[in-house]
């Protein structure tokens, strides 16, 4: 009965424990340097001043834009004829 439960699985007794061992330890390794990677490119997607930066000049264009387009508007509603 032993031999019939274990036809199924791989046992560690066909692979040396030091290749478990090592294999176990790339794995921890990769693990963890996917964690750093992931834990920085968090903190660059949130900085908020990197951010606010990049979007400064493009956001004071339209802001610019907008305001002369009010001025126009409202300088238009007084100076009917």
């Amino acid at each position: 009965m032993d031999q019939e439960g274990s036809e199924g699985r791989v046992t560690s007794h066909q692979l040396p424990v030091e290749l478990l061992e090592q294999r176990a330890a790339e794995q921890r390794q990769h693990l963890h340097d996917n964690v750093v990677e992931l834990r920085h490119a968090v903190r660059e997607k949130l900085n908020v001043k990197r951010t606010l930066n990049s979007f400064l000049w493009p956001a004071a264009g339209v802001m610019a834009l907008v305001g002369l387009t009010a001025g126009y508007i409202v300088t238009g509603l007084f100076t009917r004829e």
